[in-house]
Protein backbone atom coordinates (compact mmCIF):
# COMPACT_ATOMS: atom_id res chain seq x y z
CA UNK A 1 0.00 0.00 0.00
CA UNK A 2 1.09 3.60 -0.94
CA UNK A 3 0.36 6.95 1.14
CA UNK A 4 0.00 9.83 -1.70
CA UNK A 5 0.25 13.11 0.33
CA UNK A 6 0.81 17.01 -0.58
CA UNK A 7 0.43 20.57 0.55
CA UNK A 8 -1.66 20.97 3.87
CA UNK A 9 -2.95 23.37 6.34
CA UNK A 10 -4.26 21.60 9.47
CA UNK A 11 -7.06 22.98 11.45
CA UNK A 12 -8.79 21.30 13.93
CA UNK A 13 -9.18 19.25 16.83
CA UNK A 14 -8.38 15.21 17.45
CA UNK A 15 -8.28 12.88 20.06
CA UNK A 16 -5.21 10.67 20.37
CA UNK A 17 -5.44 6.95 20.82
CA UNK A 18 -4.74 4.73 23.41
CA UNK A 19 -0.91 3.94 24.41
CA UNK A 20 0.52 0.60 22.49
CA UNK A 21 3.21 0.47 25.57
CA UNK A 22 0.33 0.59 28.06
CA UNK A 23 -1.84 -1.37 26.47
CA UNK A 24 0.27 -4.95 26.45
CA UNK A 25 1.55 -3.92 29.51
CA UNK A 26 -1.81 -4.69 30.76
CA UNK A 27 -2.08 -7.50 28.51
CA UNK A 28 1.00 -9.30 30.32
CA UNK A 29 -0.52 -8.39 34.03
CA UNK A 30 -4.04 -9.38 33.52
CA UNK A 31 -3.01 -13.05 31.91
CA UNK A 32 -0.48 -13.12 34.67
CA UNK A 33 -3.12 -12.24 37.28
CA UNK A 34 -5.65 -14.75 38.49
CA UNK A 35 -9.31 -13.61 38.13
CA UNK A 36 -11.12 -11.28 35.75
CA UNK A 37 -9.23 -8.01 34.65
CA UNK A 38 -10.82 -5.18 32.44
CA UNK A 39 -8.81 -2.90 29.93
CA UNK A 40 -10.32 -0.09 29.16
CA UNK A 41 -10.00 1.79 25.94
CA UNK A 42 -7.14 -0.42 24.34
CA UNK A 43 -5.29 0.11 21.34
CA UNK A 44 -6.63 -1.62 18.84
CA UNK A 45 -3.50 -2.40 16.53
CA UNK A 46 -1.58 -4.72 14.88
CA UNK A 47 0.83 -4.95 17.93
CA UNK A 48 -2.12 -5.03 20.80
CA UNK A 49 -3.64 -7.94 18.43
CA UNK A 50 0.03 -9.89 18.32
CA UNK A 51 0.40 -9.19 22.68
CA UNK A 52 -3.32 -10.67 22.77
CA UNK A 53 -2.58 -14.03 20.93
CA UNK A 54 0.57 -14.48 22.58
CA UNK A 55 -0.66 -14.36 26.16
CA UNK A 56 -4.09 -16.39 25.02
CA UNK A 57 -1.56 -19.25 23.74
CA UNK A 58 0.29 -19.20 27.47
CA UNK A 59 -3.00 -19.76 28.60
CA UNK A 60 -4.86 -16.35 29.36
CA UNK A 61 -8.87 -16.08 28.28
CA UNK A 62 -9.44 -12.66 26.55
CA UNK A 63 -12.24 -11.30 25.18
CA UNK A 64 -11.55 -8.22 22.44
CA UNK A 65 -15.33 -8.49 21.08
CA UNK A 66 -15.72 -5.13 22.62
CA UNK A 67 -13.13 -2.92 20.82
CA UNK A 68 -13.52 -0.41 23.77
CA UNK A 69 -13.53 -2.79 26.31
CA UNK A 70 -10.87 -6.23 26.97
CA UNK A 71 -11.68 -8.91 29.71
CA UNK A 72 -8.67 -11.11 30.70
CA UNK A 73 -9.35 -14.41 32.84
CA UNK A 74 -6.10 -14.51 33.49
CA UNK A 75 -4.08 -17.91 34.72
CA UNK A 76 -2.03 -16.70 38.02
CA UNK A 77 1.01 -16.89 36.77
CA UNK A 78 0.89 -21.01 35.60
CA UNK A 79 1.91 -20.66 32.19
CA UNK A 80 0.50 -22.97 29.35
CA UNK A 81 3.05 -24.12 26.99
CA UNK A 82 1.52 -24.08 23.34
CA UNK A 83 2.38 -26.85 21.06
CA UNK A 84 2.53 -24.33 17.95
CA UNK A 85 5.27 -21.56 17.66
CA UNK A 86 3.98 -18.19 19.24
CA UNK A 87 4.17 -15.56 16.47
CA UNK A 88 4.76 -12.18 17.60
CA UNK A 89 4.50 -11.05 13.99
CA UNK A 90 5.92 -7.06 14.46
CA UNK A 91 6.05 -6.72 17.94
CA UNK A 92 9.35 -6.46 19.86
CA UNK A 93 7.53 -4.94 22.87
CA UNK A 94 5.17 -8.36 23.03
CA UNK A 95 8.89 -10.51 22.33
CA UNK A 96 10.83 -9.68 24.88
CA UNK A 97 7.92 -8.77 27.57
CA UNK A 98 6.67 -12.78 26.69
CA UNK A 99 10.47 -14.36 26.75
CA UNK A 100 10.09 -13.35 30.46
CA UNK A 101 6.26 -14.64 31.26
CA UNK A 102 7.14 -18.18 29.40
CA UNK A 103 10.10 -18.22 31.61
CA UNK A 104 7.83 -19.27 34.51
CA UNK A 105 6.54 -21.99 32.87
CA UNK A 106 7.17 -25.58 34.59
CA UNK A 107 10.53 -27.20 34.51
CA UNK A 108 10.73 -29.30 31.23
CA UNK A 109 8.18 -27.30 29.53
CA UNK A 110 8.93 -25.16 26.61
CA UNK A 111 7.58 -22.57 24.56
CA UNK A 112 9.16 -21.35 21.17
CA UNK A 113 8.74 -17.62 19.69
CA UNK A 114 9.07 -16.54 16.48
CA UNK A 115 8.04 -13.09 14.48
CA UNK A 116 7.96 -11.46 10.78
CA UNK A 117 11.34 -10.39 9.60
CA UNK A 118 12.33 -7.31 11.42
CA UNK A 119 11.79 -9.00 14.20
CA UNK A 120 14.09 -12.72 13.93
CA UNK A 121 16.59 -9.18 13.00
CA UNK A 122 16.55 -7.71 16.26
CA UNK A 123 18.40 -8.79 19.00
CA UNK A 124 17.23 -10.55 22.39
CA UNK A 125 20.56 -12.41 23.75
CA UNK A 126 21.05 -10.14 26.86
CA UNK A 127 17.73 -11.08 28.00
CA UNK A 128 18.16 -14.62 26.98
CA UNK A 129 21.11 -14.38 28.96
CA UNK A 130 19.80 -12.63 31.99
CA UNK A 131 16.63 -14.95 32.27
CA UNK A 132 18.84 -18.19 31.95
CA UNK A 133 20.95 -16.77 34.72
CA UNK A 134 17.56 -16.61 36.58
CA UNK A 135 17.08 -20.31 36.31
CA UNK A 136 15.39 -20.33 32.84
CA UNK A 137 15.97 -22.54 29.61
CA UNK A 138 16.58 -20.08 26.71
CA UNK A 139 18.08 -20.94 23.43
CA UNK A 140 18.15 -18.86 20.08
CA UNK A 141 17.44 -21.73 17.19
CA UNK A 142 19.97 -20.11 14.90
CA UNK A 143 22.39 -19.47 17.35
CA UNK A 144 22.45 -16.10 16.88
CA UNK A 145 20.98 -14.11 19.84
CA UNK A 146 17.80 -13.47 17.80
CA UNK A 147 14.17 -15.06 17.44
CA UNK A 148 13.36 -18.13 16.82
CA UNK A 149 14.03 -18.49 20.04
CA UNK A 150 13.21 -21.56 22.79
CA UNK A 151 12.29 -20.80 26.30
CA UNK A 152 11.49 -23.40 28.83
CA UNK A 153 10.87 -23.28 33.00
CA UNK A 154 11.39 -22.46 35.32
CA UNK A 155 12.32 -19.14 36.25
CA UNK A 156 13.72 -19.32 39.59
CA UNK A 157 15.05 -15.78 40.99
CA UNK A 158 18.93 -15.26 42.11
CA UNK A 159 21.15 -12.87 40.86
CA UNK A 160 21.79 -11.74 37.68
CA UNK A 161 22.91 -8.28 34.94
CA UNK A 162 21.51 -7.10 32.44
CA UNK A 163 22.99 -4.51 29.63
CA UNK A 164 19.48 -2.90 28.92
CA UNK A 165 20.32 -1.40 25.14
CA UNK A 166 16.56 -1.68 25.06
CA UNK A 167 14.34 -1.01 28.05
CA UNK A 168 12.18 -3.66 27.19
CA UNK A 169 14.48 -5.98 28.33
CA UNK A 170 14.79 -4.90 31.58
CA UNK A 171 10.90 -4.36 31.70
CA UNK A 172 10.76 -8.12 31.16
CA UNK A 173 12.59 -9.01 33.79
CA UNK A 174 11.03 -6.65 36.59
CA UNK A 175 7.54 -7.88 34.88
CA UNK A 176 7.91 -11.86 35.60
CA UNK A 177 10.33 -12.14 38.95
CA UNK A 178 7.76 -10.95 41.07
CA UNK A 179 6.32 -14.76 40.44
CA UNK A 180 9.77 -16.40 41.00
CA UNK A 181 10.13 -18.78 43.78
CA UNK A 182 13.02 -16.61 45.27
CA UNK A 183 13.84 -12.58 45.54
CA UNK A 184 15.91 -11.28 42.26
CA UNK A 185 18.83 -9.44 42.43
CA UNK A 186 19.38 -7.27 38.72
CA UNK A 187 22.37 -5.01 38.36
CA UNK A 188 22.26 -3.24 35.47
CA UNK A 189 25.14 -2.02 33.44
CA UNK A 190 23.25 -0.08 30.95
CA UNK A 191 19.92 1.70 30.55
CA UNK A 192 18.64 3.17 27.26
CA UNK A 193 15.35 4.50 27.57
CA UNK A 194 14.68 4.54 30.98
CA UNK A 195 11.09 6.21 30.76
CA UNK A 196 9.29 3.33 29.10
CA UNK A 197 11.35 1.27 32.62
CA UNK A 198 9.42 3.41 34.69
CA UNK A 199 6.67 2.97 33.10
CA UNK A 200 6.45 -0.92 33.96
CA UNK A 201 7.37 0.28 37.26
CA UNK A 202 4.23 2.30 37.91
CA UNK A 203 2.45 -0.99 37.17
CA UNK A 204 4.08 -2.38 40.00
CA UNK A 205 3.51 0.25 42.36
CA UNK A 206 -0.50 -0.10 41.13
CA UNK A 207 -0.38 -3.80 41.69
CA UNK A 208 1.05 -3.47 45.13
CA UNK A 209 4.75 -5.49 44.01
CA UNK A 210 7.58 -5.42 46.51
CA UNK A 211 10.45 -4.33 44.99
CA UNK A 212 13.97 -2.24 45.80
CA UNK A 213 14.89 0.17 43.04
CA UNK A 214 18.11 2.03 43.49
CA UNK A 215 18.44 4.58 40.79
CA UNK A 216 17.29 2.35 38.47
CA UNK A 217 20.82 0.62 38.39
CA UNK A 218 20.11 -2.25 40.81
CA UNK A 219 16.60 -3.60 41.52
CA UNK A 220 15.82 -6.53 44.67
CA UNK A 221 12.55 -7.99 43.78
CA UNK A 222 10.69 -10.27 46.36
CA UNK A 223 9.56 -13.24 44.77
CA UNK A 224 6.66 -15.45 45.33
CA UNK A 225 4.57 -12.49 44.84
CA UNK A 226 1.24 -12.46 43.16
CA UNK A 227 -0.55 -9.77 40.57
CA UNK A 228 -4.27 -8.94 41.45
CA UNK A 229 -7.15 -8.25 38.93
CA UNK A 230 -7.59 -4.58 37.97
CA UNK A 231 -9.91 -2.75 36.18
CA UNK A 232 -8.22 0.45 34.36
CA UNK A 233 -8.29 2.63 31.52
CA UNK A 234 -5.07 2.87 28.66
CA UNK A 235 -3.60 6.45 28.59
CA UNK A 236 -3.55 8.44 25.12
CA UNK A 237 -0.60 7.61 23.32
CA UNK A 238 2.37 10.23 23.05
CA UNK A 239 4.15 8.29 21.03
CA UNK A 240 1.59 8.74 18.34
CA UNK A 241 0.85 12.07 19.19
CA UNK A 242 4.45 12.76 18.21
CA UNK A 243 3.45 12.57 14.86
CA UNK A 244 0.51 15.00 14.82
CA UNK A 245 2.88 17.33 17.30
CA UNK A 246 5.59 17.64 14.21
CA UNK A 247 2.95 18.17 12.08
CA UNK A 248 1.47 21.49 12.84
CA UNK A 249 4.40 23.04 14.44
CA UNK A 250 5.47 22.80 10.50
CA UNK A 251 1.90 23.19 9.33
CA UNK A 252 -1.00 24.00 11.52
CA UNK A 253 -2.98 27.23 11.55
CA UNK A 254 -4.11 25.82 15.36
CA UNK A 255 -4.01 21.90 16.36
CA UNK A 256 -5.47 20.51 19.31
CA UNK A 257 -4.34 17.19 20.67
CA UNK A 258 -7.17 15.83 23.34
CA UNK A 259 -6.51 13.05 25.93
CA UNK A 260 -2.85 13.34 26.61
CA UNK A 261 -1.91 13.12 30.05
CA UNK A 262 1.38 14.94 31.51
CA UNK A 263 1.68 12.93 34.90
CA UNK A 264 1.88 9.84 33.04
CA UNK A 265 5.18 8.75 32.83
CA UNK A 266 5.42 8.08 28.93
CA UNK A 267 8.98 9.38 28.06
CA UNK A 268 7.65 10.66 24.33
CA UNK A 269 5.95 13.60 26.47
CA UNK A 270 9.56 15.45 25.75
CA UNK A 271 8.56 15.91 22.17
CA UNK A 272 6.35 18.61 23.67
CA UNK A 273 10.12 20.21 24.87
CA UNK A 274 12.01 19.31 21.57
CA UNK A 275 9.65 21.45 19.63
CA UNK A 276 9.41 24.57 22.09
CA UNK A 277 13.06 24.55 22.13
CA UNK A 278 12.87 24.68 18.17
CA UNK A 279 10.54 27.95 18.79
CA UNK A 280 7.13 26.00 18.36
CA UNK A 281 3.85 27.76 19.43
CA UNK A 282 2.42 25.18 21.90
CA UNK A 283 0.41 25.83 24.97
CA UNK A 284 -0.79 22.89 27.32
CA UNK A 285 -4.14 22.77 29.22
CA UNK A 286 -5.28 20.40 31.68
CA UNK A 287 -6.41 17.93 29.04
CA UNK A 288 -5.36 19.01 25.69
CA UNK A 289 -2.10 20.48 24.13
CA UNK A 290 -2.78 22.80 20.96
CA UNK A 291 -0.03 23.69 18.67
CA UNK A 292 0.22 26.61 15.79
CA UNK A 293 2.78 26.62 13.28
CA UNK A 294 5.91 29.07 14.10
CA UNK A 295 9.27 29.65 12.72
CA UNK A 296 11.69 26.61 13.60
CA UNK A 297 15.17 26.87 14.59
CA UNK A 298 17.77 23.96 14.65
CA UNK A 299 18.83 22.33 17.97
CA UNK A 300 20.71 19.82 19.66
CA UNK A 301 18.58 17.40 21.89
CA UNK A 302 19.97 14.41 23.36
CA UNK A 303 17.17 11.83 22.41
CA UNK A 304 18.34 8.53 24.25
CA UNK A 305 15.38 8.72 26.04
CA UNK A 306 12.34 8.44 23.02
CA UNK A 307 14.04 6.75 20.47
CA UNK A 308 10.60 6.52 18.64
CA UNK A 309 10.24 9.93 18.33
CA UNK A 310 13.65 9.97 15.85
CA UNK A 311 11.97 9.88 12.26
CA UNK A 312 9.68 12.53 13.31
CA UNK A 313 12.25 15.02 14.55
CA UNK A 314 14.23 14.52 11.82
CA UNK A 315 10.85 15.03 9.34
CA UNK A 316 11.03 18.21 11.50
CA UNK A 317 14.56 19.58 11.53
CA UNK A 318 14.06 19.43 7.48
CA UNK A 319 12.01 22.64 7.84
CA UNK A 320 14.16 24.24 10.62
CA UNK A 321 16.66 26.97 9.75
CA UNK A 322 19.98 25.71 10.78
CA UNK A 323 21.34 22.46 11.04
CA UNK A 324 19.61 19.90 14.03
CA UNK A 325 21.62 17.43 15.74
CA UNK A 326 19.94 14.16 17.15
CA UNK A 327 22.02 12.65 19.81
CA UNK A 328 23.23 9.66 21.86
CA UNK A 329 20.08 6.97 20.30
CA UNK A 330 22.08 4.18 19.26
CA UNK A 331 19.16 2.11 19.92
CA UNK A 332 17.11 3.58 17.28
CA UNK A 333 19.36 1.47 14.33
CA UNK A 334 17.78 -1.73 16.10
CA UNK A 335 14.19 -0.63 16.10
CA UNK A 336 12.35 -2.10 13.13
CA UNK A 337 14.45 -0.98 11.04
CA UNK A 338 18.21 0.73 11.34
CA UNK A 339 15.89 3.85 11.87
CA UNK A 340 19.21 6.34 11.55
CA UNK A 341 20.39 5.06 8.47
CA UNK A 342 16.51 4.34 6.71
CA UNK A 343 15.86 8.42 7.76
CA UNK A 344 19.55 9.74 6.22
CA UNK A 345 18.55 7.93 3.24
CA UNK A 346 15.03 8.87 2.26
CA UNK A 347 15.79 12.46 2.97
CA UNK A 348 18.32 12.79 0.96
CA UNK A 349 16.43 11.54 -1.80
CA UNK A 350 13.86 14.82 -0.72
CA UNK A 351 17.13 16.12 -1.18
CA UNK A 352 18.08 16.83 1.91
CA UNK A 353 21.56 15.83 3.78
CA UNK A 354 21.04 14.07 6.78
CA UNK A 355 24.78 13.01 8.43
CA UNK A 356 24.50 9.75 10.00
CA UNK A 357 26.82 9.71 13.01
CA UNK A 358 27.01 6.16 15.45
CA UNK A 359 24.09 7.10 17.35
CA UNK A 360 22.28 9.63 15.55
CA UNK A 361 21.85 12.39 12.73
CA UNK A 362 22.83 15.80 11.79
CA UNK A 363 20.07 17.58 9.75
CA UNK A 364 21.24 20.03 7.67
CA UNK A 365 19.42 22.94 6.34
CA UNK A 366 17.61 22.78 2.48
CA UNK A 367 14.58 22.94 1.39
CA UNK A 368 12.79 19.36 0.79
CA UNK A 369 11.44 18.55 -2.60
CA UNK A 370 8.86 15.83 -3.15
CA UNK A 371 10.15 12.47 -4.11
CA UNK A 372 8.93 9.00 -4.60
CA UNK A 373 9.80 7.39 -0.50
CA UNK A 374 10.32 4.10 0.83
CA UNK A 375 9.07 3.62 4.24
CA UNK A 376 11.04 0.39 4.94
CA UNK A 377 8.17 -1.41 6.21
CA UNK A 378 8.66 0.68 9.87
CA UNK A 379 5.42 2.77 10.95
CA UNK A 380 6.89 4.96 12.08
CA UNK A 381 9.20 6.40 9.25
CA UNK A 382 6.11 5.70 6.82
CA UNK A 383 4.16 8.25 9.57
CA UNK A 384 7.31 10.41 9.30
CA UNK A 385 7.79 10.70 5.85
CA UNK A 386 4.51 11.80 5.15
CA UNK A 387 4.35 14.99 7.54
CA UNK A 388 7.35 15.74 5.10
CA UNK A 389 5.18 15.58 1.98
CA UNK A 390 2.22 17.19 3.43
CA UNK A 391 4.39 20.47 3.82
CA UNK A 392 5.37 20.03 0.11
CA UNK A 393 3.96 21.55 -3.21
CA UNK A 394 3.68 18.70 -5.69
CA UNK A 395 2.66 15.10 -4.51
CA UNK A 396 4.94 12.60 -3.10
CA UNK A 397 4.67 8.98 -2.03
CA UNK A 398 5.48 6.53 0.98
CA UNK A 399 5.68 2.91 0.13
CA UNK A 400 5.01 0.22 2.05
CA UNK A 401 2.03 2.29 3.97
CA UNK A 402 0.54 -0.63 5.14
CA UNK A 403 2.78 -0.82 8.38
CA UNK A 404 1.07 2.21 10.01
CA UNK A 405 -1.84 -0.65 11.24
CA UNK A 406 1.63 -1.88 13.56
CA UNK A 407 0.37 0.74 16.44
CA UNK A 408 -1.66 3.93 14.94
CA UNK A 409 -4.24 2.31 12.01
CA UNK A 410 -6.41 5.26 12.07
CA UNK A 411 -3.66 7.53 11.41
CA UNK A 412 -4.27 8.20 7.81
CA UNK A 413 -8.23 8.70 8.98
CA UNK A 414 -7.41 11.51 11.81
CA UNK A 415 -4.87 13.48 9.62
CA UNK A 416 -7.80 14.16 7.35
CA UNK A 417 -9.64 15.42 9.76
CA UNK A 418 -7.98 18.25 9.95
CA UNK A 419 -7.39 18.96 6.91
CA UNK A 420 -4.25 16.58 5.34
CA UNK A 421 -4.10 16.29 1.71
CA UNK A 422 -3.49 12.86 2.41
CA UNK A 423 -5.10 9.25 0.91
CA UNK A 424 -3.80 5.44 0.84
CA UNK A 425 -3.97 3.79 -2.61
CA UNK A 426 -2.89 0.46 -3.43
Amino acid sequence: MKLIAKKSRLKGTVAMPASKSHTIRAVAIASLAPGRSAIRNPLDSADTRAAVSCYRALGAQIDTADPNLWIVSGNAGQITTPTETIDVANSGTTLRIALGSAALAKPGQATTFTGDEQIRARPVAPLLEALQNLGARCRSLNDNGRAPVEIGGQLAGGATQIAATTSQYLSSLLLCTPLAARDTDINVTLLNEPGYVQMTLDWLDRQNINYQNDRMRKFKIKGRQKYSPFDLPIPADFSSATFFLCAAAILADEVTLLGLDFSDSQPDKAVVDYLRAMGADIRIAADSITVKAAPLKGVEIDMNATPDALPAMAVTACFAEGKTALLNVPQARTKETDRIKCMAEELAKMGVRAEELPDGLIIHPGRPRPANLHGRSDHRIVMALAIAALALDEPSTIETAEAVSVTFPNYTRLMTTLGANIKSTK
